[in-house]
């Protein structure tokens, strides 16, 4: 199965038993969770924008904030959070920083400077740059935004601190690897790097005794 026929969406089996095949670690946390659970999300100012709050926060202050930001920025479009000005978005439990580039996002998108919509058609480094010219994204907001709106099946999401830790707590032997040998080492998972963070998401919720989501 190549990349470009596996839905990701649909049945990834054979994908999953390629990568197991490729690592030790990710077939035990297969043994684990049996299939990943596979985040779907629409895409849009609005995927944008939870991914901005949930930056380099714990899920459940993530979940707290965004709550905050869907009630106060209604309807959940660019005007709406333009209408809000930084203030008001801070007064959601944005940081300064992050209420900066929610507004940022939102004037892009309402004076036309980013199109979303033609995402799709763009390879996935061409997609990751294009987002990546707003303000505030970097590559990890890049790549989750691929991953869980488009479902790009080959974009890994570097310095993910979950990713991190499914993987130490499933790798059974061996040196526990750090952040940067995990990235580097996400290239032999081509061309299904996506589909593996998604398995050690799913392995990271279970060992913590959660509920993906």
């Amino acid at each position: 199965m190549s990349e470009a026929q596996l839905d990701v969406f649909g049945d990834i089996s054979g994908a999953c038993e390629a990568l197991a095949d490729k690592d030790k670690a990710l077939a035990h946390a297969l043994g684990a969770i049996e299939k990943p659970y596979i985040r779907r999300r629409p895409g849009g100012f609005e995927a944008l924008f939870r991914i901005i709050v949930e930056q380099q926060v714990s899920v459940a202050s993530a979940q707290a904030i965004w709550a905050r930001c869907l009630e106060n920025v209604d309807p959940m479009h660019p005007r709406s959070a333009l209408d809000q000005g930084e203030e008001g978005l801070r007064a959601c439990g944005l940081t300064g920083a992050k209420a900066r580039y929610v507004f940022g996002l939102a004037r892009m998108v309402e004076e036309g400077g980013l199109d979303l919509e033609n995402l799709p058609a763009l390879d996935d480094a061409a997609a990751s740059q294009v987002l990546q010219t707003i303000k505030g994204i970097g590559p990890w907001t890049a790549a989750i935004y691929l991953l869980f709106c488009e479902g790009r099946v080959d974009i890994w999401p570097p310095g993910d601190v979950a990713l991190l830790g499914a993987y130490k707590a499933a790798r059974l032997r061996g040196p526990k690897p750090t952040m940067q040998t995990l990235d580097g080492n996400a290239k032999k998972w081509a061309p299904y790097r996506g589909l593996a963070a998604h398995i050690l998401w799913t392995y990271y919720a279970h060992i913590r005794g959660r509920t993906p989501i």
